[in-house]
């Protein structure tokens, strides 16, 4: 008999007054306006590691949703408290991991408004404060309103910002693994009084020279538990796969049905392997909204309550961001499962094909926009705990993934219907966990479920950087090889050469030196805009 999966479960939040749920701060109990509250924050993360969870999982935006009802207005965004304000999740991070010893943090960040050399910095120091209990969630990211902003006319295209992740990726690499010798702080509290802090020998430059950055070196920070933080990614266009069958140790997927991820979960796997990975060091992980109550009626009555607060003019401006379409420019009455536009009427098709109870009807604004109130548009599973316990079990055996992670329509109400009603029985299937893996365990070693795996997998590309304890120190630059150039293609340099990313250049305005001639394709077909805001892609 095959031994069941033990699920892994987190938290999916965003540090804004609603994430996947426009208007729902209205809600009696929600407490999604004390974002900007560092006590809630760790009062919720006290209440997800007392119940097991693995990490809590922070989506995040460098735009407003400014398409729909546009140009370029945030008019409809802003009432409706749409993913705006927002905060920057990491720097919350150190207070919660304060306040808890286990649960992880997965903290999202861009590749493309942000250089290499100080990102290393700040993972490092997160890492070190929360031992070893972070993750990066790696984003090209997606909205037009970020581009602008970081000095850009338009978004780098699609396939192009892969490219330069994975040259960002090889960067940080070296900095977290190659610039520092496991052994190269000497310091101890009982040792002799003159003795030094670390070895010089053991700290050295990287001395990278790639297409797009060119960073000296060496890392600012000492070795953290982790060295390079747990990577999570998510996407599934073409260059989202392979750059996670690369890179990624989770993966976010999403689909309305186990069926229709299960090809996304087979591909990324059989491309790692393909690159020399061990498949199952890829953890899948899918999105979810869960409604449950004692019984099925029970459930869709409080889901019912719950769409009463949301707000569509906000989720038609998370639709307009997501996919780059503006539909105040339609008819009310526009049945969008014929519109002209491709790409959403391939969604709305999709929609009407597989979301429950929606068979033969109307997808005209006001559809759309209820569907996409509450959980945005990824699957929600509603019912009680044996009709959601169920279709977890479903989505494992049928889709192969690994966890879920869990969306919320009220924070923390929604949290606190799985964790009193959903895990026990979870627990009781032999599906979850009773405790922690690795109590006190860094989140490599949780989401792995094995004690001393806090660095990478030894198959992983980033590990054969590590620079081990008693390595010789060479007086000459060492050669740390660039990433292969083949896996993807990468085009040639800027104007200058190189990315200066050590002369503080910022990372949009090289650029700008080098794309000002690009434009951006649709932010529905690149499929990947799932991963900063937290919505899921259309599989």
């Amino acid at each position: 008999m095959t031994e069941k999966k033990q699920l892994i479960i987190n938290a999916f939040a965003m540090q804004s007054p609603s994430h996947l749920n426009p208007g729902l701060f209205r809600y009696p109990t929600d407490q999604g306006p004390d974002y900007k509250n560092i006590k809630h924050w760790i009062a919720l993360a006290k209440k997800l590691e007392d119940a097991k969870f693995h990490a809590i999982f922070f989506a995040d935006v460098l735009g407003g949703y400014d398409v729909y009802r546009g140009p370029v207005s945030l008019d409809p965004t802003i009432p409706a408290g749409a993913q705006f304000p927002i905060n920057d999740p990491l720097y919350s991070v150190p207070a919660m991991a304060a306040a808890t010893e286990h649960i992880g943090f997965g903290v999202t960040a861009s590749t493309t408004y942000d250089a290499p050399y100080a990102l290393a910095r700040r993972f490092s120091t997160v890492d070190h404060l929360s031992k070893g209990r972070v993750g990066w969630n790696i984003v090209t990211s997606y909205l037009d309103s970020a581009a602008r902003n970081f000095g850009l006319d338009t978004q780098v295209e699609h396939d192009e910002r892969y490219r330069i992740a994975d040259e960002y990726l090889d960067v940080t690499y070296k900095l977290w693994e190659a610039s520092w010798r496991d052994d190269a702080v000497t310091f101890a509290r009982d040792g002799f009084k003159n003795q030094p802090y670390a070895d010089p020998k053991a700290v050295r430059q990287i001395n990278h020279k790639g297409k797009y950055f060119q960073v000296p070196g060496p890392h600012l920070c000492e070795p953290s538990p982790q060295r390079t933080p747990f990577i999570l990614q998510a996407g599934t266009s073409t260059s989202g796969k392979a750059f996670a069958a690369k890179h990624a140790e989770a993966v976010f997927l999403h689909a309305q049905k186990p069926e229709l991820v299960r090809p996304s979960v087979d591909s990324i796997r059989q491309q790692a392997a393909e690159l020399g990975r061990n498949p199952q060091d890829i953890k899948i992980v899918a999105g979810a909204l869960v409604i449950v109550a004692e019984t099925d009626e029970a459930a869709q009555a409080k889901f019912d309550e719950l769409k009463t607060y949301g707000d569509r003019e906000g989720a038609l401006a998370l639709f307009g961001g997501w996919t780059g379409y503006d539909l105040s420019t339609y008819d009310d009455d526009q049945d969008f499962r014929f519109v002209e536009l491709p790409a959403v009427r391939s969604m709305v098709n999709h929609w009407a094909s597989t979301v429950p109870g929606t068979e033969g009807q109307k997808w005209d604004k006001k559809t759309i926009a209820e569907y996409l109130t509450l959980g945005g548009n990824g699957v929600k599973i509603i019912g009680s705990v044996k009709t959601v316990a169920d279709e977890l079990e479903r989505w494992v055996s049928v889709g192969d993934v690994d966890g879920f992670n869990f969306s919320y329509a009220s924070l923390p109400d929604t949290f606190d219907d799985v964790i009193q009603l959903l895990l026990p029985e979870l627990q009781r299937r032999g599906l979850f966990w009773s405790d922690y893996a690795v109590k006190g365990g860094t989140l490599r070693e949780n989401m792995y479920g094995k004690k001393g795996q806090a660095r990478l997998p030894d198959a992983h590309p980033g590990a054969k950087y590590f620079w081990k304890e008693g390595e010789e120190f060479s007086t000459e630059k060492p050669h740390i090889p660039n990433s292969d150039p083949t896996r993807l293609p990468i085009l040639g340099p800027t104007e200058s050469g190189r990315v200066r990313d050590a002369e503080l250049v910022s990372v949009a305005e090289t650029l700008m030196l080098v794309y000002t001639t690009f434009s951006t394709s649709a932010a529905f077909l690149d499929s990947d805009w799932c991963v900063a805001a937290g919505s899921p892609s259309f599989a």
